[in-house]
């Protein structure tokens, strides 16, 4: 699942007309370039959020024939859900599988899906997540459990605001999100958030009982493509 609802706001002014999935690196959107690096991985089935310009998105697809994937769309026309919001609307469209990849649109990175994906069936995590060390104002906390990082918190770095909803571990790994996950599709039936919430709050309410493991890509790049001139760095940066 591409979540590509958002309202792009960062990206002024080009979301003041268009939506972000839409933006530009290289002649190339956003979302062709996930969908096609997808593709790389074997994945074809792709669903997609829509929201803000949510008939532009509907139009490139079907003028691009899905970029040669085949691509369902989960309409948040009447509301934009958030990512964990978006994915619970999306359940209908996610049932016929065993593991479900849910990322950003507006993330380019050129890890390796492969090593997450044999990672996050070794351990039998409920949920992988796809973290760096990076400098960023929010970071997930992780303790060592088993040779393995387990979620167990959240840190905001400027305002030091935390949220720790099992007991505090004696060591916590602070860690940057990169907005990729791997989740089992049992993960599904145990949403019970209604309306709009963010996977970030989804995970912290199911770590204490549940396993969601770090999966640690520091190294490759990765790239959060939120303001105009990172589709210059963007262009830059990658091969596209």
């Amino acid at each position: 699942m591409i979540l590509a609802a958002g309202l792009g706001t960062r990206l002024k002014p080009f979301t003041d007309h268009h939506p972000k999935a839409l933006a530009p690196v290289n002649g190339k959107s956003l979302l062709e370039i996930n969908i096609t690096n997808l593709q790389k991985f074997g994945i074809r089935d792709v669903v997609v959020n829509v929201h803000h310009f949510a008939e532009q998105i509907e139009q490139v697809l079907t003028a691009n024939k899905g970029f040669g994937s085949n691509v369902q769309v989960s309409d948040e026309r009447a509301e934009v859900l958030e990512t964990g919001g978006g994915l619970k609307k999306a359940i209908p469209l996610l049932r016929d599988t065993e593991d479900i990849l849910v990322m950003n649109v507006d993330i380019l990175s050129d890890f390796d899906l492969n090593r997450m994906f044999l990672q996050h069936k070794r351990t039998g995590a409920l949920a992988t997540l796809a973290v760096q060390e990076r400098s960023t104002s929010r970071y997930f906390l992780f303790k060592e459990e088993e040779k393995n990082l387990r979620l167990c918190g959240w840190r905001h770095a400027t305002t030091l605001e935390e949220k720790l909803p099992c007991s505090a571990a004696a060591k916590m790994t602070p860690l940057a999100f990169s907005g990729i996950q791997i989740i089992q599709s049992t993960f599904l039936h145990k949403i019970v958030q209604e309306g709009k919430f963010s996977l970030v709050d989804l995970y912290l309410s199911l770590c204490c009982n549940e396993r969601i493991l770090a999966w640690n890509h520091t190294g490759d790049s990765l790239l959060d493509v939120g303001k105009p001139e990172s589709l210059d760095k963007a262009a830059q940066m990658f091969n596209l």
